[in-house]
């Protein structure tokens, strides 16, 4: 992490990320500040967009999400007009829950979520194979997930 952020930085968005809903009073008593310098903190570190948002996370199977996959995209000839009309195309399609741009075989790795076996196959009938910057699409079905940490590690000691 680039020196800018001092050790309080650290602690504070370290906590942020374990806990998002963190009152700014018990925050500022986790990093040994007082409310409002913590709370001017966490505007900074806001502003510089160091903290990009706060969201919740959510239960895919408890929302009728019952499968997720990862799907790998080639791109017809991949150049920079072809790339960024796929880029676009993808925004919309709400099962795609995140687009990688890769090197190697494919072009892309979308993590894709849908309801069932058939909403997936009308996904990709439907939706993804009719992107004309599309060549080649590769599905892995995600069996189980056995962990997943959406917090960065952030070390604490510099």
């Amino acid at each position: 992490m680039p020196n800018k952020f001092d050790k309080t930085d650290r602690l504070i968005l370290s906590t942020l990320q374990d806990d998002a809903r963190i009152s700014n009073a018990e925050l500022a008593d986790r990093v040994n500040l007082s409310p409002t310098p913590c709370l001017r903190r966490v505007k900074r570190l806001e502003d510089q967009g160091v903290i990009e948002g706060y969201s919740a996370r959510l239960n895919k199977e408890q929302l009728g999400l019952g499968i997720s996959a990862f799907v790998f995209i080639q791109l017809e000839r991949n150049s920079s007009q072809k790339a960024s009309a796929f880029e676009e195309a993808i925004q919309s399609l709400e099962a795609v829950i995140d687009c990688f741009v890769l090197t190697g075989e494919y072009d892309y790795l979308l993590n894709v979520v849908t309801q069932d076996l058939k909403d997936y196959e009308d996904f990709i009938k439907k939706r993804l194979a009719n992107i004309p910057q599309v060549a080649k699409i590769d599905t892995t079905i995600i069996l189980n997930q056995v962990m997943s940490k959406r917090s960065l590690p952030i070390p604490l000691s510099r």
